[in-house]
């Protein structure tokens, strides 16, 4: 059964945090919320969890896995980046966007898309995720928790234990954080090219 932590949304309780993080730093897999909408997340080099990841949501080789970042200082250690990338991203972040951006020798090989060695990297604008973020010191591996043969990602904590009780080590629950996934922008080509719409507004990148 999967550990239940109700968090406070703005000001998360450091000991639910803690225990947390103990679970991903043991290996588990976490359910928690974003500024986007909830997700699976789980240590960088963790391939037990990448498959369970991969399980739960039914994917393929081709997914582009995201590396959810605290700064630009531990982005920067994952991506290749140039300036006028990094300023364009710079405007936006953190906020409701990933960015796929070719992969640094840092990033395992089973994370990277297979063809474009590219993985998807963001720095969200959430108390919950950088609370994480600062007590694990290191980035999570994440993919957004919309499950097989449904149109939206799950919303509520309770029924995310509910559902993936047995699937899951960790639920955080800091209440409704929307259904709408990031903003997805390529950035593989060096030129910015729009592959999904969600909570960022896409028109700067267009």
């Amino acid at each position: 059964m999967a550990r239940y932590f109700d968090v406070h949304p703005q000001d998360p309780q450091p000991r639910a945090i803690t225990q947390a993080v103990k679970i991903v730093l043991d290996g588990g897999l976490i359910a928690y919320p974003t500024d986007s909408c909830y997700a699976l997340g789980a240590q960088v080099g963790n391939r037990d969890a990448l498959d369970r990841i991969r399980n739960i949501r039914r994917l393929d080789d081709k997914h582009h896995f995201t590396l959810v970042c605290r700064d630009f200082a531990q982005l920067g250690q994952f991506v290749n980046i140039g300036n006028d990338v990094f300023r364009s991203i710079k405007a936006v972040t953190p906020g409701g966007y990933t960015f796929i951006l070719p992969a640094t020798k840092e990033v395992p090989k089973r994370l990277l898309h297979p063809k474009k060695k590219t993985v998807g990297v963001r720095i969200p604008d959430n108390r919950v995720v950088q609370a994480l973020l600062a007590e694990l010191g290191e980035p999570l591996l994440s993919s957004t928790l919309l499950l097989p043969d449904e149109e939206d990602p799950l919303t509520q904590g309770w029924e995310i234990k509910e559902r993936l009780d047995h699937q899951v080590d960790a639920v955080i629950d800091a209440g409704d954080c929307g259904s709408e996934p990031t903003t997805v922008i390529d950035f593989s080509s060096g030129v910015a090219e729009v592959v999904r719409r969600g909570t960022g507004d896409p028109s700067r990148f267009e």
